[in-house]
């Protein structure tokens, strides 16, 4: 075997010796990249009713909007991974519901 195989076997062993990657936090993404903005301004977090019509949509449409930015939200809301956005997405409709 080659020294070069041992090499892309050691990384391929080492990448399924650490598991799968872990889930993102939905609420640390919200608490780190959401929670500035969603705690002053609409809607905001907490309120129920004003996320009531956002909810409803659905979370593809919710994490689609939030992947291009929508008024004065960035894209991806400040978060930097869309695993992360869809994250985001599951813990607010959790809650908002």
């Amino acid at each position: 075997m080659s020294r070069a195989m041992l090499v892309v076997l050691g990384a391929v062993i080492a990448s399924l010796a650490a598991g799968p990657a872990a889930a993102a936090d939905g609420k640390a993404v919200f608490d780190k990249s959401c929670a500035g903005c969603h705690s002053v301004m609409p809607p905001k977090f907490g309120d129920k009713a004003a996320w009531a019509p956002i909810i409803k949509k659905g979370a593809e449409a919710l994490t689609a909007s939030v992947m291009k930015g929508t008024k004065v939200m960035p894209p991806k809301g400040g978060a930097a991974l869309e695993a992360d956005v869809k994250a985001a997405v599951e813990y607010i409709i959790s809650q908002m519901q």
